[in-house]
């Protein structure tokens, strides 16, 4: 059964458990290349960048330039879901992921290297959003906690497995670190032929337009406040001009995005969505999750490599706890709401063991032992795996087929967005904070520390004199402990969003009714409720 031909397939019940495997296997596969691309740097970033001859600033924007064009095009993806062929989207996103990441790998600068990756991220956003979307047609929700554990085991081995990767291919003499953008190229190829023979979804396509006025001023103003909290308490003071300038403008820019969205006939992100308590909460939520799951787990390769001394294999090496945490609760937690459709307990277990999670690595020194450490990133492992896929799954049970992509995509962006201002944000407070802790390390040895700073190249270990290296070492330690101290709050926040979420059984089947809160703020708007949530297409 081709695209063209297929009528209505577009739920589990007209699927088979190998049927969905295999379309989800491409999927999957799909997705593993979306996190890769953004964590198997994190262990290399400190080669790269030494050998590239960038300073803290150039490495928190490897990271935040992906993040930001993921975060951008996220909503972009999820609309057009809506509109037309989720397979060919899916397809060309990995198409330009490709594309993103043999340019990144023939960079010769700092400044090419964060241009690349913002055409790395634009493909990630697509990815990112699709493989939810297609993964909620094909499957009911009910069923749905099963196979997101699938995902959410994907996503453990990416987030956290990519920095060992990207360590081994730094280490391995006969690689070098451009196989970091290299090595998942072959894994995009694959899920490309793998989706062409598996995925087949039928195509809804309707009139409409693409609000790009929407999406440029959200990107606008989502890049003018990412340049303040970089450059803020390096280049200028927290309270300047400049700093009055960037946020000002971020904040008319914001403004203008709002109004626009609220006219716009088919708006990126659909304001009547925030009228549902769940759908707010959970991007609330979202936020503070993207915030740790991004903006403080990429610094651990700095802390293990800097402050520890550690090469990018072992640094690697040492995140394993927080990987097996991850999985274990993205998996088995995926099959208990299964079995029960009950989802709530989780999502606040899992922030409250972030939220502990974060506090205890806020004690982090040059010297805890790594007994102590691999519990607390375990905590943190455990926290992300109950709760990244599950705040989807909560949204999408509150919505009917047509506005999947819109919802979804809606999670992913803030998701995204927390992640790209958290990465920003930490950077810039462990940029600061080493700055101070190495002047007032290297004033006790007598040394003059007039004109270090964070926006220097990331020092070498290995090559300082050994009292040098101790201070080094040393700052970078207590810097670390400083921003995973910092991220704690919004494991709180999030946990306090989570605990608010009224819980709705997950339904069986995509048709089935909504919850009567959900059901008169989705299907209302679009005039006979019942029949569009049968067919998945709006008036």
């Amino acid at each position: 059964m081709t695209q063209a031909t297929a009528p209505t397939r577009a739920t589990a019940v007209d699927m088979s458990h190998r049927q969905i495997l295999e379309a989800l296997s491409g999927l999957l596969l799909g997705m593993f290349v979306a996190i890769l691309s953004g964590t198997v740097v994190s262990n290399a970033l400190p080669r790269i960048i030494t050998e590239l001859q960038g300073g803290q600033s150039a490495y928190t924007w490897v990271v935040t330039s992906t993040l930001l064009a993921t975060t951008a095009t996220t909503p972009i993806w999820g609309k057009l879901s809506d509109l037309t062929s989720k397979k060919t989207l899916i397809q060309l996103s990995l198409t330009i992921f490709v594309l993103g990441s043999v340019l990144a790998g023939l960079s010769q600068s700092t400044g090419q290297l964060i241009a690349c990756r913002v055409v790395q991220g634009v493909g990630a956003g697509g990815l990112t959003a699709l493989a939810q979307v297609i993964m909620a047609t094909m499957i009911a929700p009910r069923e749905r906690g099963r196979y997101s554990g699938y995902l959410g085991a994907v996503m453990a081995v990416g987030t956290i497995g990519g920095p060992l990767i990207g360590g081994v291919i730094v280490d391995t003499s006969w690689l070098g670190w451009r196989w970091c953008f290299y090595v998942g190229v072959p894994f995009a190829i694959l899920a490309l032929v793998v989706l062409q023979k598996t995925l087949h979804l039928p195509v809804v396509k309707r009139p409409a337009k693409i609000d790009w006025w929407g999406a440029t001023l959200i990107t606008a103003a989502v890049s003018l406040l990412l340049i303040w909290v970089t450059l803020a308490g390096d280049r200028y003071d927290w309270i300047s001009w400049q700093s009055a300038v960037l946020v000002a403008g971020a904040l008319l820019l914001g403004a203008l995005a709002i109004r626009v969205e609220h006219r716009a006939s088919e708006p990126m992100i659909p304001p009547r969505l925030f009228r549902n308590r769940t759908i707010t909460l959970a991007v609330v939520a979202s936020v503070a999750v993207g915030v740790g799951m991004f903006g403080a787990s990429v610094f651990l390769g700095q802390y293990f490599q800097i402050s520890r001394g550690e090469s990018p294999t072992m640094s690697g090496l040492m995140t394993l706890p927080m990987i097996l945490g991850l999985l274990v609760s993205s998996t088995v937690v995926g099959r208990i709401i299964t079995n029960t459709g009950r989802w709530k307990r989780y999502l606040v277990a899992g922030s409250a063991l972030l939220t502990v999670g974060f506090a205890t690595m806020g004690t982090l020194r040059a010297d805890t032992p790594y007994w102590q450490v691999s519990i607390f990133m375990t905590l943190i492992g455990l926290g992300l795996g109950m709760t990244m896929q599950n705040l989807v799954l909560a949204v999408q049970n509150t919505v009917g087929p047509h506005e999947l992509g819109a919802a979804s995509s809606v999670v992913a962006f803030f998701r995204s967005l927390g992640g790209a201002i958290g990465v920003s944000a930490l950077g810039a407070i462990l940029g600061h904070h080493v700055k101070d802790y190495i002047a007032e390390g290297l004033a006790g040895l007598g040394i003059n520390a007039s004109g270090s700073g964070s926006g220097g190249v990331l020092p070498d270990v290995h090559t300082l004199p050994a009292p040098i290296r101790a201070v080094v070492e040393s700052a970078y330690g207590h810097g670390a402990g400083d921003i995973f101290l910092a991220a704690a709050p919004f494991g709180l926040i999030a946990l306090i969003a989570v605990s608010f979420i009224k819980e709705v059984p997950l339904r069986l089947r995509n048709s089935d009714p909504i919850a009567d809160e959900v059901e008169q703020e989705s299907t209302v708007a679009a005039g006979s409720g019942a029949a569009v949530v049968r067919t998945g297409i709006r008036d």
